[in-house]
């Protein structure tokens, strides 16, 4: 995904020169390396200095640019927050902060590199939008939105590699809307989003073969502004709704999804799978990793009959 979002924001950037990539201590690969020589004037690395690379990316845009500040998720959102609270959303300023490697995908690194907490944090603060694709090509239009349409800060959650293609037969990207990646013709919904998407997927399938009973499955790859409406439905139409999110119980999608049902009085058996609320000592592989939260597939499929 990461590698993606490089070639996004250089073919980008060829056309509109307001575009403008500054990093902190990431070695430009790919397309992020074509970006840096062929517009070196728009090519910054702050080195080990997030906070600066908030307070530059707002200079820049009040001169009329487009800023990506782009590094590993925890340092890109975490290390400078009040920059990005008081430069760039206090002032509603359009700069998208890219949060690379996020969840707890940087497994063996331990708890300085894992964003757990981060939709919560990022979407507590006024003026912020929240983004998290869930493949590359949901990545792309996400990018693009963000380089051509916003008119405010965004931080969107990424990947890091190797991400499957999950949207080749989804509805229509739309920042604010659900999407459903498939329509099943069951009574099961699973909402998820983010690389933990390919779960979602895996669920289903388990819940086909030993059921026959075909899940749909919806990105919500806008977690702000959420929308309400459209999970709202999902929770009217579908007798049981499954939540998959890599991210801590609080303040992310799965809190805000059982707000939504007691607004709506909603009547489905609601099921919500989440990160542990702690920081796990364990240096092993993502998915051992994510086992160890409880977000397996063994785990999932245990708690649902």
């Amino acid at each position: 995904m990461r590698n993606k979002f490089a070639d996004a924001l250089y073919e980008i950037g060829k056309t509109d020169q307001r575009i403008c990539a500054i990093v902190a201590d990431i070695s430009p690969a790919g397309s992020m390396v074509n970006f840096r020589e062929d517009f070196p004037e728009r090519f910054i690395n702050c080195g080990v200095a997030e906070q600066s690379m908030i307070g530059i990316a707002a200079g820049m845009a009040l001169k009329g640019m487009r800023p990506f500040c782009y590094t590993i998720a925890t340092f890109s959102l975490y290390r400078p927050f009040e920059m990005i609270r008081d430069d760039l959303c206090y002032q509603n300023l359009p700069v998208t902060v890219i949060g690379m490697g996020a969840g707890v995908v940087y497994s063996t690194l331990g708890g300085t590199h894992h964003t757990m907490e981060d939709i919560a944090i990022a979407s507590a603060i006024p003026n912020m939008t929240v983004l998290s694709p869930c493949d590359p090509n949901e990545m792309k239009h996400a990018t693009t939105w963000c380089a051509t349409e916003s008119n405010g800060p965004v931080y969107m959650r990424l990947g890091k590699v190797g991400e499957p293609d999950l949207t080749a037969s989804a509805d229509e990207f739309k920042i604010g809307k659900i999407r459903y990646l498939k329509k099943g013709a069951g009574d099961i919904c699973i909402l998820s989003y983010g690389i933990i998407m390919k779960m979602a997927f895996d669920l289903a399938e388990e819940i086909y073969n030993e059921k026959q009973n075909e899940a749909s499955i919806i990105s919500v790859h806008t977690l702000k502004p959420l929308d309400k409406e459209g999970i709202s439905e999902v929770l009217k139409s579908y007798s049981k709704v499954i939540v998959i999110e890599e991210h801590v119980p609080h303040g992310g999608l799965s809190s805000r999804v059982k707000e939504i049902a007691l607004d709506v009085n909603s009547n489905c058996d609601l099921k919500v799978f989440t990160l542990e609320d702690k920081f796990i000592h364990f240096y092993g592989s993502y998915p051992e990793l994510l086992e160890k939260h409880g977000l397996s597939l063994k785990n999932i499929k245990s708690k649902l009959d």
